[in-house]
């Protein structure tokens, strides 16, 4: 059977709750090929206490988008049929509150378009009622909006947002894949935070475009080290260029 799909604004309304109560809890953390983001990345770390390096190395998958033709990271899923999210517990997530903004939005997918004139974006989403779930027979009614607020979905947008304008940079000044070098800086740069860190305040890599305010918020701050992350990605990969 498919999944029934609908094209919902930012106002439109769905019903939707799940709770543990119910007999398909947990089948969304199954026969998953889950993709993380960079901010995904940075709350993940550090809700297990491990450097940016270590999660990487544990619990993650490194392979090139066919169609960005950019480093792409993706969970590592168990390796028993059931494919499952490897922090999924009989009683839930166990990183729960720094899960990622694609577990957060489910069962919306957030998705952007920009007008090619004015350059204006238009955020809508995509409602995906898959045949398992029985989360559609619950819950309160609430918009789109209303649903990304209370998941607490707000600053994972932000962050996504600009790496969303890093692939849509990319794909207008370098097309297909990256070069070894560039394909290194990019991942060490958004993915592996703490290693950029090093980079970034070694005496030799000191960068004087970045404002010395926000230099220094990111030396205690991933979120504000992330911003920096992506400046330098679009200044040093695709606008050097």
């Amino acid at each position: 059977m498919e999944e029934n799909i609908l094209q919902l604004f930012p106002g439109d309304k769905f019903r939707f709750t799940c709770k543990s109560s119910l007999s398909c809890f947990n089948e969304c953390c199954r026969d998953l090929n889950q993709f993380l983001y960079p901010y995904d990345i940075l709350r993940l770390k550090n809700n297990l206490g491990i450097s940016s390096g270590n999660f990487l190395g544990k619990y993650t998958v490194f392979h090139t988008g066919p169609e960005t033709g950019l480093p792409v990271v993706s969970l590592k899923t168990d390796k028993d049929l059931e494919l499952k999210c490897p922090f999924v517990t009989p009683s839930g997530c166990k990183v729960y509150k720094d899960r990622p903004s694609s577990c957060r939005t489910y069962p919306l997918s957030r998705l952007l378009s920009r007008n090619r004139e004015t350059g204006r974006l238009s955020e809508y989403f995509m409602l995906f009622k898959e045949p398992h779930c029985l989360g559609f027979d619950n819950g309160k009614e609430r918009t789109a909006n209303e649903w990304i607020k209370d998941q607490g979905t707000e600053p994972y947008n932000e962050m996504n947002d600009m790496m969303m304008e890093i692939i849509s940079l990319k794909n207008q000044k370098l097309p297909g894949e990256l070069d070894m070098k560039s394909s290194y800086m990019f991942r060490m740069a958004l993915y592996d935070l703490d290693a950029f860190r090093t980079y970034l305040f070694s005496d030799e890599n000191m960068i004087n475009y970045i404002d010395n305010n926000d230099m220094n918020a990111a030396e205690q701050d991933d979120a504000e080290l992330l911003k920096i992350a992506f400046k330098w990605v679009k200044k040093e990969i695709f606008l050097s260029t």
